[in-house]
């Protein structure tokens, strides 16, 4: 179930959804994938992904106005499936500081990596966006850095309360147990 709540929460704090979402580029999508993709079966993992589609359809048509290309989101319903998979790897077997920190700084940077290749790769024709070679490219990711970053935090926080909270209430638990155990 609180795959599924995350989830709910990251649909409901992308920009546009709801008034005064998107704080300072607040994103729980990576996290909630990778979250998604550690604690559900792997029959489940579809759903997630055809969510946040659902949701990309609706804010580019009917938010933003934009006319709609399913062929312009590949890349990233590619990279959704992706996450669910890293958290699988990563975080479905065992959960540690260092695996969910991993998870944390390879979901966002696989995504900024992958996303910022694609926008090159479809404005570095001359007089496009970016200049053909590794220069234009440069710029590119240079000019998606900010967003990265914002990324980064997000996902760090988000995986650390998500996997945190949990554990440090059963250790509060346990300590609890133990000392009732002495008591007696």
């Amino acid at each position: 179930m609180p795959a599924y709540l995350l989830l709910i929460l990251a649909l409901l704090l992308r920009p546009g959804i709801l008034p005064h979402t998107g704080w300072f580029g607040f994103t729980a999508i990576g996290a909630s994938l990778l979250y998604f993709g550690a604690r559900r079966n792997w029959s489940e993992m579809l759903l997630p992904v055809a969510a946040l589609a659902a949701v990309d359809y609706y804010l580019t048509a009917h938010v933003y106005s934009y006319e709609f290309h399913a062929q312009d989101y590949l890349v990233t319903w590619g990279w959704y499936v992706a996450a669910i998979v890293l958290g699988r790897i990563l975080l479905a077997s065992k959960v540690s500081p260092i695996r969910v920190a991993s998870a944390a700084l390879l979901g966002p940077t696989s995504f900024f990596l992958i996303s910022n290749y694609a926008v090159w790769l479809g404005a570095h024709y001359p007089g496009g966006m970016y200049a053909p070679g590794f220069g234009g490219l440069l710029t590119c990711l240079i000019a998606g850095l900010p967003f990265y970053g914002r990324d980064v935090v997000s996902t760090g926080l988000v995986l650390t309360l998500a996997f945190g909270i949990p554990a440090t209430v059963r250790r509060l638990q346990e300590n609890r147990a133990l000392a009732g155990q002495h008591t007696l």
